[in-house]
Formats: C-alpha cells, structure tokens, sequence
C-alpha cells in the first residue's frame, strides 16, 4: 500500500486481497459441490427404489443449481481480481526518489554545460521553417494539430539519426527489428499500458481488438508472450523501429510545442530478457548506450533519477536522459531519452518464462530504453547547433549519414 502511495496511483491492495480470499474460498466450494453431483450420479446407477431415486434426482437437481450459481460467482470474482490485480503497479527501487513533479526527480549525472550563444537563438519551430525542413501548417491542413511533414534536408536527418544510433545498437550485439504499428489491446495491458479510457494516452481502432502502438516496447515485449525461453538463450537483445502514436490529451503549452509532444512520431527502441539476477547490470548497460549516443552528438544532457509518481505502474526504476532545450522557455531541460527496469511486471502478465539451470520455469526480467525518438533529437540538434547565420552545422557523427554538414535557408 506504501509503494502505492508513493506512486499516487489509484489501486485498492485490500480489494485484491480480499477478491483472492473469496476466489479461493468459491473455488473451494465448487470442487466440494462437483464431487457431491459425481457421488450422486454414481448412486443413481445402482439397483434402487423408485423412493430412493426421487430423492437423489432432487438431490442432483439441487446441486445442478448451486454449481451454477457458484460458476457464475466464481467467474465475476476472477474478472473483478483480474481487473483490481492489473491496477497495482509494479514495486520501486528502494533508492527511487519519492514525488511526483520533475523537481522531485534527482539529477545523478551531467555531460556537457547547456550551449552559451552570443546572438539570440532561434527555437526549433522558427529554424525548421525558416530552413524548409519542417512543415507544421500543412500538416494541421491535412491531419490536425500536433502533426508535421518532414522536408528536404530533415528527411535525411530523420533517416540518419535512425542509422546513426542502429549502428551502435548493432555493435552492442541487439537484433534490429521493424515492428509492427499496430497490437492487440491484451498485449498492450500485459506490457501495462490502459488501451481504453479518458486517462489512456492510446489510440484504439473501432471495431477490432487492437491499438495503434505508442512505442515499439509494446511489439518487442508482446513477441515472446506465452513463451518458455531456454536459459542459455538469454539475454536476448532486441531493437525495434516502428512509429509512434500517441494522443497527447490535454498536452498544451510551451513545454508542447513543435516536436517536443506529437501525435506521431519515429523512435528506435532497445529491449531486453534477461535472468533477473542481470536485470540490474543491463539497466546500466541501456543507460550508457542513451548516453553515447547524446555525447556522440555533442548534445549537453543531464541524467536523472526519475521519481516515484512519473514511473508508471511496470517501472522498478527509470532514468531520464534530458537533453539542453536553449529554445525552450529560454533555456531548459527535456526529457529525449529513458530507460526502465520492469523486473518480472512484465513478464508475469505476457507469460514469459525461462528454463534455468535446475530446469524449473521461472519469469524472466524485461527492460526497454529509447535509443533515438527522432523528433525530440531533432529538437536537441537544431536549438544546440544553430549558427548566427541561421543555418544549422550537422554533428560530425552525422554527416556520413546525412550527406551534408550543414543545413541552409534556401
């Protein structure tokens, strides 16, 4: 109940005691009362008097209704747990700050000083329409707010952002993958997203059971489900492209302009099952990967240990890499990058296990960190290298996938 607290998530722990207790006690009752209809059926095939018949028919006509009415009690109770169970987030880290506003996170790493200009910078709203590379009206014309087109040299940019960090999640030995856009709304509640809801951040499609897909965390989690790994198959390492779909209700104000909360957007995902005694190790590993990538960027960022109340329910501990935003509000930190340690949250509700040493099933650790969501790296890349000018000079780790090394007013 503490853990929920410090959390503040709405999820009644004595609820899902006291729906278990009773499941069990129904369960109970139900066996007791199938044995009696056998005890009672089997009788009945004996030589008896009509008499004695009577009275094992009302018996067994009897029993017929009270298992059906246990049944049917049975089974609200299990859908009533299942749906109070799914509440309850997963446990925090001991060390996991307690709060709930950005301030309450602890910042545990800086690399880099937020950029000094000796002109007034542009935001990256003005430089992306300023340079034709970023098309916001056409897109509110053609789909709505919080879209945009992607022009000229920012198609490349995209493109070489996604290949930039790929490459280095291929030397770290991860599988690439292209995933789906789209999974079933059971997939999306096991990896601990509300598919449905005033509070869910997801689009449902009319008519099917299933989701567009707010990150490839939900394919990657979703593709071993109802599996049994064999032991020396683990870790597995995976990364997935997909585009994103969020529907950002509510989001408004400088902290949401352009880029920074979009309706869609691309983003190279890193996941991996691990044995749980790893799981510590590999959070470390997911967060160093995040790290290289910014720094071989040249981005300033800072890392933070993220609170108890922005956790979610599936994290144990997430950390935050926060890129320097000089166009935002005259200079601030956002967040580009995170990478959480689920434990076995996941993995208890996907049903994905692994076989050990000693041959017994056990649930494996599940981890996911963004390698690169594209649109907030592109934030990060046109408020920090802008020029005097008006043009933008590409990072050096850039360039060969870009073709060029800086982009200018046509």
């Amino acid at each position: 109940m503490a853990n929920v607290a410090d959390r503040f998530m709405k999820a009644d722990v004595e609820a899902v005691v006291r729906l278990y207790n009773r499941r069990t006690e129904l369960a109970g009752r139900l066996q007791s009362l199938q044995q009696k209809r056998n005890a009672n059926a089997a009788a009945m095939k004996s030589g008896l008097e009509q008499e004695q018949r009577n009275v094992l028919i009302g018996e067994g006509k009897k029993l017929k209704e009270e298992i059906a009415s246990c049944e049917a009690e049975l089974a609200e109770t299990e859908k009533n747990l299942e749906a109070e169970a799914l509440r309850i987030p997963n446990m925090a880290h001991p060390d996991a700050p307690v709060g709930k506003e950005d301030k309450d996170n602890l910042e545990v790493k800086r690399v880099g000083e937020p950029v000094k200009f000796d002109f007034e910078p542009a935001d990256h709203v003005k430089l992306g329409q300023d340079l034709d590379i970023i098309d916001f009206d056409s897109a509110t014309k053609v789909s709505g707010t919080k879209f945009y087109y992607l022009k000229n040299e920012g198609v490349f940019l995209e493109l070489g952002l996604v290949r930039y960090a790929l490459d280095i999640l291929s030397r770290k030995g991860f599988t690439p993958f292209i995933t789906p856009d789209v999974a079933r709304e059971g997939i999306l509640e096991g990896i601990g997203f509300n598919p449905r809801g005033e509070e869910s951040n997801v689009y449902t499609l009319e008519g099917e059971d299933a989701c567009l897909v707010g990150t490839a965390e939900i394919t990657l989690g979703g593709y071993y489900s109802d599996t049994v790994l064999p032991g020396e198959k683990l870790p597995l390492k995976m990364a997935g492209l997909s585009h994103c779909f969020r529907r950002e209700a509510g989001a408004a104000g400088q902290f949401s302009r352009g880029l920074y909360r979009v309706h869609q957007f691309t983003k190279l995902e890193m996941f991996v099952l691990c044995v749980p005694e790893e799981s510590d190790g590999f959070h470390g590993e997911l967060r160093s990967i995040e790290e290289e990538i910014f720094g071989g960027l040249n981005i300033p960022f800072r890392v933070v240990d993220t609170c108890t109340g922005d956790l979610g329910a599936p994290a144990y501990r997430k950390w935050d890499l926060e890129a320097w935003m000089p166009g935002r509000n005259g200079g601030e930190w956002g967040e580009v990058t995170s990478t959480s340690n689920c434990t076995d949250y996941q993995a208890r509700r996907l049903n994905i296990r692994f076989k050990d040493r000693d041959g017994k099933n056990r649930f494996v650790h599940m981890l996911n960190g963004t390698a690169i969501a594209v649109s907030r790296g592109i934030i990060a890349i046109l408020d920090n290298v802008q020029q005097a000018v008006g043009s933008v000079r590409i990072p050096r780790a850039l360039v060969p996938y870009c073709g060029f090394d800086v982009i200018r007013k046509k």
